[in-house]
């Protein structure tokens, strides 16, 4: 159980709420396929960095692996290929276990916020069409840093930096905690390595939302559900 009281939750959408990173992965793979003798690189930097919006991921592939010039054209070329790969099973990759109860739950008790890397129109999107948006006060996408939303949201709630929890999956969701001074919660999924080693202030580690829901029970999200 949390020690500190909790006034704000926020959380990351891909690898916490939703399943998607195994899709995105192979999006990413298949974008990438015309630089076969680079794709372990790619894709290595690509799950180094979940935190990170595509087109930051593109200019850093194109700048740091390929070493070639990214046209606007050329850019814009791979996020709309990436997009068609993607987008429709967004609409039905599985939930994290446990995201459903947790967003029933928490929604009723206090304000919830998704800070993603998707582009802020693709995010509302997918949450619109998952019947998602009921749960959140607001969803940020990018190009907006996660730090610069946080800091809004803390102007917009009154929270203080302590009152406020962000759950992420990937070490710039921890960047962006750490600069903000919120609390932060990293979910691992079972098998997955240990990204935060050496990282402080992560205050805990969950496989699921099940445990988040678990950790954050008697505090603001009893449930009338069972927890398995």
């Amino acid at each position: 159980m949390l020690g500190n009281p909790l006034t704000t939750l926020i959380l990351d959408f891909d690898g916490v709420i939703v399943e998607s990173l195994p899709l995105k992965a192979a999006a990413f793979k298949k974008v990438f396929s015309f630089a076969p003798e680079h794709l372990d690189e790619i894709i290595a930097f690509h799950l180094e960095n979940g935190g990170m919006s595509r087109y930051d991921k593109f200019r850093y592939i194109y700048a740091n692996i390929l070493d070639e010039p990214l046209t606007l054209e050329r850019e814009e070329y791979l996020a709309r290929e990436y997009v068609d790969l993607i987008f429709d099973a967004m609409l039905t990759v599985p939930y994290v276990e446990g995201a459903e109860d947790l967003l029933r739950d928490c929604s009723g008790a206090l304000p919830l916020y998704i800070v993603s890397a998707t582009p802020e129109a693709e995010m509302h999107e997918i949450a619109r069409r998952r019947d998602l948006t009921k749960y959140f006060v607001r969803i940020y996408g990018s190009p907006r840093p996660k730090a610069e939303c946080i800091r809004e949201i803390l102007d917009e709630t009154g929270a203080t930096p302590p009152e406020a929890l962000f759950v992420g999956d990937a070490p710039n969701d921890w960047e962006a905690a750490y600069e903000t001074n919120v609390r932060f919660v990293a979910r691992i999924p079972p098998g997955d390595p240990n990204r935060f080693v050496g990282r402080p202030g992560v205050e805990k580690i969950v496989a699921n939302l099940h445990e988040l829901r678990e950790y954050l029970r008697g505090s603001v999200c009893s449930s009338r559900y069972h927890t398995p």
